[in-house]
């Protein structure tokens, strides 16, 4: 039953706990940072105001910082609650979102403090290790239920590619190393679970509840982070990495019309799809710059415009969440 629906406006403020804080919630710095290093690239490509770049990554510090005490208070108040939550086999996976946001900072912070860059990334790279070990260990038990087979499981793998996103040109010795070891596991683990979501989606009987379809979006991830992952650490963009893009964007417009839709209620679900895009949009980037022809340079631009309004729009819904009390309700 879902409380929300009968709770009169005077009662939410009394029933609202950092318990039902969601962990799902740091895919709104991962959006944010997102969008941040795709208006970095415009102004080096395009002369865009670097002041845009700095405003959106001072939010996403800002908005990683009340994110990270949030949930440290609600691990302290309620562990059991963030126990379950680790434990399930769908809401498992969103701890990524959290070892992605740290990869995601340490580039956002890179030319404010290359030091302070450095630590960030090292423990974001260590911490999704660390959990990807994790979570594709307790896959392969078995026993694994196929109706969970859901786009939420590619984020471990994509968070594995994000070590290399953020770190390709780190200046560590050991760092060439560790890149290539997370290139090399992130583009395995999420093409094989890229294929049993996809086998998952084709052939299940059950079709993903109405709040879980914005996930879908995450479908494009491995591709368009791999893309990134890939020119970061070769330092270029080859017929391989140009394939990565193009299947990307294809996803993209293949799902856009089953997503975007106002039948899907909004709720902090919809940050599943912000980083997606923002990968897409900072590859799309990148290829332009690189093939140099108009219409590849409309498309990232336009791209680059619809994600700055899909930030836009996410942070406006979710602050009214907030502002009404619903964000800490019981759902």
């Amino acid at each position: 039953m879902n409380t929300t629906q009968t709770l009169s406006p005077a009662d939410i403020p009394r029933q609202a706990s950092i318990r039902y804080l969601p962990v799902n919630l740091f895919a709104s710095v991962m959006g944010i940072s997102g969008l941040a290093t795709a208006w970095r690239q415009a102004s080096h490509q395009f002369g865009a105001s670097p002041l845009v770049d700095a405003a959106i990554s001072s939010v996403a510090v800002a908005v990683f910082v009340v994110l990270c005490v949030a949930y440290a208070a609600k691990a302290v108040l309620h562990p059991a609650v963030v126990r379950s939550e680790f434990q399930h086999p769908i809401a498992g996976n969103f701890f990524g979102t959290i070892t992605i946001a740290i990869l995601l900072i340490s580039a956002v912070v890179a030319p404010v403090s290359s030091r302070a860059s450095q630590v960030l990334w090292s423990v974001g790279a260590a911490s999704t290790i660390a959990l990807s070990f994790t979570i594709v260990s307790r896959l392969l038990r078995g026993k694994v239920d196929a109706g969970h087979s859901v786009p939420a499981w590619l984020i471990p793998g994509v968070a594995t590619l994000d070590i290399t996103v953020a770190g390709g040109t780190m200046p560590m010795s050991w760092g060439r190393e560790l890149n290539l070891f997370s290139l090399a596991v992130g583009t395995m683990v999420a093409l094989v679970f890229f294929t049993m979501i996809v086998s998952r989606l084709i052939h299940h009987h059950e079709k993903l509840a109405n709040e879980m379809v914005p996930s879908l979006m995450i479908l494009i991830a491995p591709f368009e982070v791999g893309f990134l992952a890939y020119t970061h650490f070769f330092q270029r963009v080859d017929a391989f990495a140009a394939m990565l893009f193009y299947f990307g964007l294809f996803v993209f417009f293949s799902l856009a019309f089953k997503i975007f839709k106002r039948s899907i209620p909004f709720a902090t679900g919809w940050w599943a799809l912000s980083f997606p895009i923002a990968a897409l949009s900072n590859a799309a980037l990148r290829y332009a710059e690189h093939v140099g022809h108009p219409a590849m340079t409309a498309l990232a631009v336009a791209l680059l415009a619809f994600l700055s309004l899909l930030i836009a729009v996410l942070l406006f819904r979710t602050i009214r969440l907030v502002a009404s009390g619903k964000l800490l309700a019981p759902k």
